[in-house]
């Protein structure tokens, strides 16, 4: 049982957290108990934790649904332009606590749960994670949907409702095992079904062309079932929408096959049109050209679409007499957003909508298409980017086929015009690629199906235009822009770190939460003895509680004076989680060597998944944890360096782990990481960086000062000199004694004592293969880190750091990013108004 907050408690948290009024906790525990009454099925009269906790989020709901059902009638009579954020992926974590923390709830439900003898985070560990994507981008749209609710946009996120979503992994002797996420099992009391807004997607058939037009005959249908989440703003009670799509097959059995016994047959023969939606693709920065997954991207597109022409037909100043049937103006109401290249079809789904179904010339279809949609790219990695090959959409979507040939044909005749003798170019710039296996190239399709295309860090946006998109940006250089990412303080500052958020609320006001760009006033207090104490100490709680977390569920004991060093991410070559390694070993035989000499202790911390097909990335997982075995058992070395493993990295535990970092790692090649998100969450919550001048870095460093993070390694420049000269691993193992002494180890069995060849692979990787030159930037790295343990010996000049990354944060903003969308790509005004919330009047 959680202690009771104090009066002096609850008053520091009452600004971030809500008022606990004792109406409003009277009527909570009033709901709270009529929702556990109903949940109760009548042969039970005893209650388990996971009935308090439905109980507690239904009676969090009843808050949401009035508010919800306001905002979409104010959407109705004001008919604003409306956005449409379409993505594959949404990783939303869990929802309680977010939603109390938005509608300014906390406080109160903390004090009934208390009251009611419960205590409120127990609650909210039964919540399951909605874990609906990868990483990076699928946790940015979960942000952007927050950011687009607080600045009052009327938004919508449209994806799929994954019955599995990002695997569980489990370590079992130091290998990565993955085990299905069944996070439905028990229900999900934020989704309400809304099986009136069902909708038919077609697959397979043939085209034919007719007098009347072009008709796509023969087809397979699946029916598209929405289930739709609220998605609160931030205490100004407009409440929008998430939609996710999940896939049910349709009744018309055909009846024929009940009279010759294949009744049963044709009943399980469902299961194919319902895998659809089965499962989440678990790759992250990899292309994986499978027919599932293609239908997947063309299930959500396809419902999706006729849902936005639906809701624009029927939208007209709140007036259900009219209905808007000139599809000219759709532009101006609807802005599409492609969430990189997995919902490309929408593109040409559009014309075939406008074309085939509404009997648009193909001139008018096409500029509609082009102002409505929005292409975000992010990754120049060459195997992530989608190329599906032509035969496989021949059989699957014949007429989208037919469609994209006809917008290659015309987008190389303009090409064609404007360079009339290169015929190398107009090759490189056609939306399909020659070759053994004719393919269509997606991103191309993005780029010239779309009014504006960008990405997501200022250097990720530069590289685009001069190298990947360099042709298309020679032609269309309007269209691409910078919009670098953001993430939401709600979630990444109030609430998994309450006490640092009024902290700073004590000094600057609250107003911060809305307008990340006032954390800069917390430069006034950079010399203040007293916010620096603040500041270490709310640090030093966090770290206490994760230790705790640690020994509770890892069962390792950790020293919590330790210096928290991070790196939690997917796991990938490029994140390069081997130079982490390469460090840990590194300190690790220093350490031995002079066993005598002071240290700064440090725990190291790597975390995140690995595809599980991605072999390389699942030995870097076993090389750390045996790494781990060796460092944590030897008594040289003692508690002065630790190595833990953090298993089933999730958004869940990323909001334990971030607030109680002191050190972040964001280590990748430069040019290689798009943005980056975590690097800003963990800069947010008091954390150093150390790291190269790729992805956001570039901007965190500019923010802050680049003198207040630890840059280390070569520029976007120097990797592309190296390149050009050759990379050569093995002339850098050659000359320092201390990278070639760690190699060995790895190589020799040093860390796999039972399997001395286990990682004979990752050497010789490292040693000839290695795209993203582990060992050009070892000893600068070495060198950096040596600066991060000497300044943490100074606790005050180390806070005196930390005050200044928090107070370079503004930028970082989702709500930032947000704005710039709304106002420079979608044509919309945010707006910081509140609107009546269901019991004022309107």
């Amino acid at each position: 049982m959680a202690k009771p907050l104090t009066d002096q408690d609850r008053r520091k948290q009452i600004s971030v957290r809500g008022l606990a009024g004792v109406e409003n906790v009277a009527d909570l525990k009033t709901n709270f108990n009529r929702h556990l009454h109903f949940t109760l099925v009548k042969d039970r009269n005893v209650a388990t934790k996971r009935d308090y906790y439905f109980a507690l989020a239904n009676t969090v709901r009843d808050h949401l649904v009035g508010r919800w059902i306001r905002t979409q009638q104010h959407y109705y009579e004001k008919d604003p332009k409306r956005v449409y954020y379409l993505s594959l992926e949404f990783y939303m974590g869990r929802t309680l606590q977010n939603t109390m923390v938005n509608l300014a709830l906390e406080n109160a439900c903390d004090e009934a749960t208390y009251q009611l003898g419960l205590d409120m985070e127990e609650l909210q560990d039964i919540e399951e994670d909605a874990g609906l994507g990868n990483g990076g981008l699928g946790r940015l749209a979960a942000c952007f949907l927050d950011s687009m609710a607080s600045l009052g946009l009327a938004a919508y996120g449209y994806g799929i409702r994954y019955e599995f979503g990002i695997f569980n992994q489990k370590i079992v002797n130091g290998w990565q095992v993955e085990e299905a996420d069944d996070w439905l099992r028990y229900g999900n009391p934020w989704e309400k079904a809304r099986p009136e807004y069902m909708r038919p997607v077609h697959f397979y058939g043939r085209v034919e062309h007719t007098a009347e037009g072009v008709k796509w005959v023969d087809t397979q249908v699946v029916l598209a079932l929405p289930y739709d989440t609220p998605v609160p703003g931030y205490r100004n009670n407009i409440v929008n929408t998430m939609r996710l799509w999940s896939a049910k097959a349709p009744c018309d059995f055909n009846l024929k096959d009940f009279n010759v016994g294949g009744y049963i047959q044709a009943v399980l023969d469902r299961n194919l049109a319902e895998n659809i939606s089965r499962v989440l693709y678990p790759n992250d920065n990899f292309f994986e050209g499978k027919e599932l997954r293609l239908k997947q991207e063309y299930f959500v597109v396809a419902a999706t679409l006729q849902d936005i022409i639906r809701r624009f037909k029927a939208s007209k100043f709140g007036s259900t007499e009219f209905v808007r049937l000139d599809l000219s103006t759709l532009p101006d109401k609807v802005a599409i957003q492609l969430n990189d290249t997995h919902p490309a079809l929408a593109i040409p789904e559009l014309m075939r909508i406008l074309v085939d179904t509404e009997g648009l010339s193909w001139e008018k279809a096409w500029d509609i298409v082009i102002r409505t949609c929005a292409y975000t790219n992010h990754t120049v990695l060459p195997e992530a980017l989608e190329r599906w090959p032509v035969d496989l959409f021949h059989n699957l979507l014949p007429r989208h086929l037919e469609i994209i040939y006809e917008i290659n044909r015309r987008h190389l005749e303009r090409i064609s015009k404007l360079y009339p003798d290169d015929t190398d170019r107009v090759r490189r710039m056609s939306l399909i690629e020659e070759g053994d296996v004719k393919k269509i190239n997606m991103a191309h399709l993005c780029i010239v199906g779309s009014h504006a295309v960008n990405g997501v860090a200022r250097i990720h946006s530069e590289i685009i235009k001069n190298t990947v998109f360099k042709d298309f940006y020679e032609i269309d250089p309007q269209k691409f822009q910078n919009k670098t990412n953001g993430i939401t303080p709600r979630r990444w500052l109030v609430m998994c770190n309450p006490g640092l958020a009024e902290v700073i609320a004590e000094r600057i006001g609250e107003d911060y939460i809305r307008d990340l760009d006032q954390l800069k006033k917390l430069l006034q207090f950079v010399d203040d003895d007293a916010f620096i104490r603040d500041v270490a100490k709310i640090k030093q709680e966090n770290k206490m509680k994760f230790a705790a977390h640690l020994e509770e569920h890892y069962k390792v004991k950790i020293n919590p004076s330790s210096m928290f060093d991070v790196q939690v991410k997917r796991i990938h070559e490029y994140k390069r989680q081997l130079l982490n390694c390469l460090h840990i070993i590194t300190l690790y035989n220093r350490i031995k060597k002079e066993p005598s000499k002071v240290w700064t202790p440090r725990t190291i911390m790597i975390g995140g998944k690995a595809a599980p097909g991605y072999h390389t990335a699942k030995m870097i997982i076993k090389l750390i944890t045996s790494i781990g075995d060796i460092v944590n058992n030897d008594p040289v070395v003692g508690d002065r360096l630790k190595v833990i493993y953090l298993e089933n990295y999730r958004v869940t535990l990323a909001e334990k782990v971030i607030p109680a970092a002191d050190l972040s790692e964001q280590i990748s090649t430069a040019g290689t990481e798009a943005s980056g998100t975590g690097n800003m969450k963990f800069m947010l919550n008091g954390a150093l960086t150390i790291g190269t001048m790729d992805g956001a870095n570039v901007e965190m460093a500019e923010e802050a000062g680049e003198e207040n993070l630890f840059i280390f390694g070569m520029r976007v420049h120097d990797v592309e000199a190296l390149d050009k000269k050759g990379y050569d691993a093995v002339s850098y193992y050659n000359r320092i004694p201390e990278l070639k002494q760690a190699v060995d180890q790895i190589s020799g069995g040093f860390f796999s004592p039972a399997q001395p060849g286990l990682f004979k692979d990752l050497v010789n990787m490292l040693m000839h293969h290695d795209r993203f030159k582990v060992f050009a930037d070892y000893e600068d790295y070495i060198k950096c880190q040596e600066r991060v343990s000497a300044l943490y010996k100074d606790p005050k000049e180390w806070t005196k750091m930390v005050i200044h990354n928090i107070a370079g944060c503004g930028k970082f903003s989702s709500d930032r990013t947000i704005s710039e969308y709304a106002r420079e790509i979608w044509g919309m005004e945010p707006s910081l108004e509140k609107i009546p919330a269901p019991d004022d009047p309107r």
